[in-house]
């Protein structure tokens, strides 16, 4: 028996090569997967994509498939923005799967695919912390971010799930903003990359970077309530709907009565002070305009704001500057 054993490990080998290529070629055929067409050249071009085990689960109601189109050239960067159950984190998944199986020789999810080969899937995705060694949700978040913008290449995809979000609000826009400009400017780790988001700001990235677009997932919202159409389109969101999702959940009223007032506050105080604007349905504030300029007289911040280049600005310093001047705006209001 002793004598068998090279020749058995090499049996058991190819057996189990076989068993892995028929289950792959028998989920293919069962939930009508297609072979994609493997190329050179970055790209990730997805047409009625899907995800391979949300579809399938039992409970889920019927799969709404996505497009999905990446193309290092003049599509690098996605920034997905929406409210939260609407479906980004399966957008992205899903695509980082696609990905996977293509590579791995699996027909794969979707109408059609056209895809380049890619040297590494990363994703920053989920919450957890570490305390054993002393390390915060946002310090785990961090440190998973620098490695993956310090291995990435031209050649990857990377997948990037509400990154930011875990430290205050100027700071998380900051470093969120930074990390798409690193990837859209720094010509070693151009990788693609999907970055679902709710800082809606970042949107306004794709006025300043040509590779970077918006894409975001759509919401009926009907009687002080949303429904989820779990599409992705083109352009940003206009709105989170926090409080309506948090109605969803089953927050008391009362908390959600108390929510929409301090809501209200702060927009109210946000316009007053100057310093943040609205979209043009009078819901979205904005962290990179100024706004509407009152009469030039009225203020001399005014005069450093029209001598200011804003197409010379990178996100971070237009930060910066919107900071300086609102400390400064904030200043006056009070001794006056």
């Amino acid at each position: 028996m002793v004598s068998h054993c090279a020749s058995l490990r090499r049996t058991a080998r190819t057996v189990a090569e076989l068993d892995v290529y028929r289950s792959l070629a028998e989920a293919a055929e069962r939930y009508g997967y297609v072979e994609p067409e493997l190329v050179e050249e970055p790209v990730i071009e997805i047409q009625a994509g899907r995800h391979p085990v949300l579809e399938r689960m039992a409970d889920q109601p019927s799969f709404v498939p996505n497009d999905l189109s990446l193309r290092g050239a003049e599509r690098q960067v996605l920034i997905i923005t929406g409210p939260n159950m609407a479906g980004k984190s399966t957008y992205i998944r899903q695509a980082a799967l696609i990905v996977l199986m293509a590579q791995i020789g699996s027909f794969v999810p979707a109408q059609s695919a056209t895809l380049g080969l890619v040297d590494r899937v990363f994703t920053r995705i989920g919450a957890s912390d570490v305390l054993t060694k002393g390390m915060s949700t946002f310090m785990v978040e961090m440190s998973e971010t620098a490695r993956i913008l310090n291995a990435c290449t031209r050649r990857s995809l990377v997948v990037l799930d509400e990154v930011g979000r875990g430290t205050s609000t100027y700071d998380g826009i900051s470093i969120a903003s930074a990390i798409v400009e690193y990837l859209h400017e720094d010509d070693q780790h151009r990788a693609l990359a999907l970055f679902a988001t709710h800082y809606h700001e970042l949107s306004e990235l794709a006025d300043t970077f040509p590779r970077v677009h918006n894409m975001n997932v759509q919401v009926k919202e009907w009687a002080d309530q949303v429904v989820f159409l779990y599409t992705v389109a083109e352009g940003p969101a206009d709105h989170s709907y926090g409080i309506q999702v948090a109605r969803l959940a089953g927050i008391p009223d009362k908390v959600l009565r108390r929510a929409r007032e301090v809501l209200r506050g702060l927009e109210a105080d946000g316009m007053r002070r100057g310093h943040v604007t609205r979209s043009q349905d009078q819901r979205q504030l904005s962290f990179f305009d100024i706004g509407e300029a009152p009469d030039p007289g009225e203020h001399p911040l005014l005069g450093k704001i029209r001598e200011t280049d804003t197409n010379r600005l990178t996100p971070l310093q237009a930060l910066q500057l919107i900071e300086e001047w609102r400390r400064e705006l904030g200043d006056s209001l009070e001794r006056s």
